[in-house]
This record gives structure tokens, sequence and C-alpha cells, in this order.
């Protein structure tokens, strides 16, 4: 009698153990699960290219004939199964330069998620190969935590104290030559100016460029304390919690990946230089990061990891 009731007990257990993943699966599929997903409510593009392309499997990038999960992050284009006409494009009101750790994984950066999203406002660069910003003090900013960091809605006035005569130090030569050549990882292209930003609005904030670094937060070290770096501005970002699925070990949840930083960032600049509502001007820039998201969420949970 005691074995046959141990044996059933065993039996459902086992049995809850399914109902319990099965139940973790439909809610995922139902609107109550919007509230345990942040990336719910973003105001995306139609995602049912990224869906055909999940069924159709790897595709051939169109450059490089690699085999490759929706896009290259080698040549930084969707492959032959996601056509780019089905891929939003994202209207930056300001560059941005990405610069990368060159340890650091093409295929598990979110970095190239940028440059594919708003392309003639991104650029990333491979370090050592980096720009001179000497020059351009006064209207860039580097977004990296520290004891000088500023926030978002005190740039304008920190900007303020880099003027254009003031750029050089009186024991800097202007006219010298980089350091290193300005070698990209990406094709050359013409920017083209961005017309939708009003003049005044760049007279206000003065900052036209915002840096980036793409590594993980072991790495930065080494590209932090670049000579050409020093001096820059540094904006920290509110604290927020990330989405990103590749946790770095022994770090806290509001260690973000490159593309949350680059969004959070844009909305807090769009809301606090700007003095702008914020309608989900920027939330494309998460196309590919929210459809990720929620196939890694998903097949944890079918795994019972969730």
């Amino acid at each position: 009698m005691s074995l046959t009731s141990s044996t059933l007990l065993n039996e459902e257990s086992t049995q809850e153990a399914k109902r319990n993943t099965e139940c973790l699966e439909s809610l995922l599929q139902t609107p109550s699960s919007i509230q345990n997903n942040p990336l719910q409510q973003l105001q995306l593009a139609s995602q049912e290219v990224l869906e055909k392309a999940k069924k159709s499997g790897r595709s051939k990038c169109p450059r490089c004939n690699s085999s490759r999960m929706f896009y290259c992050y080698t040549c930084f284009v969707p492959v032959e199964t996601v056509p780019t006409k089905d891929i939003p494009t994202v209207k930056l009101p300001l560059k941005i330069d990405i610069i990368k750790h060159p340890n650091e994984t093409d295929g598990k950066s979110t970095a190239v998620h940028a440059k594919l999203l708003a392309p003639d406002d991104v650029t990333i660069y491979k370090y050592p190969c980096i720009p001179e910003y000497d020059k351009k003090r006064h209207e860039i900013a580097l977004i990296f935590p520290g004891p000088n960091s500023v926030s978002v809605k005190d740039i304008a006035f920190h900007l303020q104290k880099y003027t254009k005569k003031g750029v050089c130090s009186s024991d800097d030569d202007c006219s010298r030559e980089p350091l290193l050549k300005q070698a990209k990882i990406e094709p050359e292209e013409e920017k083209i100016p961005n017309e939708c930003i009003s003049s005044s609005r760049s007279e206000g904030t003065r900052l036209k460029k915002i840096i980036f670094i793409d590594s993980t937060w072991n790495q930065t070290n080494k590209i932090i304390t670049d000579e050409r770096l020093q001096g820059l501005l540094q904006i920290e970002l509110k604290t927020r919690k990330t989405c990103f699925w590749r946790h770095q070990k022994g770090k806290p949840d509001t260690y973000l990946s490159t593309i949350e930083a680059i969004y959070y960032f844009l909305v807090d600049y769009h809301q606090e230089i700007l003095k702008e509502s914020y309608r989900g001007q920027y939330d494309n820039l998460l196309f590919f990061f929210s459809f990720m998201y929620t196939l890694i969420k998903d097949a944890k949970c079918c795994a019972g990891k969730e």
C-alpha cells in the first residue's frame, strides 16, 4: 500500500510539472503575459518577415554567401530570406559611433542591430582602428559610467565647456596626423545630413555624435583608457534592467547590451534634451532584439528553465 501511494505521488508530481510548463508556454501567448514582458509595449514594425525566416531556417548572406540567421553580422545586411524592404529604418537625431572590442564575438554582439536599422547614422569601428575625436570634442560625448560622468539632462550645460577655441590644448599640434588610420569594418558611405532636426536643436544641445563601446565589461578598460577618448564628456544612463539573454556572469542585471544602451539613451535624449513627447520613434531599434528575446524566452520555457 505504501509503495503504491509513493508511485502515485511521483506520477502526480510529474504530471504537475508538465502542466506547469504547458501553462507557462500558454501564458506567453496571452495578453496577461504582456505585464511580464518589458518589450511587449514597443511600437514595432511587423515582424512577419522574421517569423517566415525563422521557419525557413538559415540563409545566405547576399554579399559573402555565409550561412546566417536573419542577418549577416559580418557584412551588416539582412540575409536573402529577409528582404531589405521589409526591415524598418530608423532616423536618429544624431550620429552614433560604436567602438567594438576585437575580442567581442561578432555573432553575439547586438551592435549590428543598430547598423542594420539606422544605416545612415551608425558607424562601427573595430578597436584599435578608431577616429581622432580631439578636434570635435565640443560636440561629442561618450556613454560610460564613472566618477566624472553626467546625466543626459546635463549634456548641454557641460558641453559649453568644450568651445571650439579650446578644443586643442596648448601643447597639442592640431595639424598632426591621426595616431591610427580611421579604418572602418564597413564600406565607407556618404552620410546624409539629418534635415529633420532643426538648427535650433543643434545650437541648443551642441551634441552631434555619441560614442558607445561594444564589449564585455571586463574588456572595456583597454578601450576607455585609450588616449584618443580622453577628455570627452562621459554620460551615464539611468538605471534600467537588461532583457539581454546573454547575461554577463557575476554582473548586475543593470548592465545593458549595446543596442539597449543606444535605445534608452535616445529615449532620454528625446525627452530631456529635445523636450519632445516620446511616441515610439526609436522603438524599431529593438526590432531584432525583441524578436530574439521572445524566441529565446519561449525556448527556455519549453525546456523548463523558467
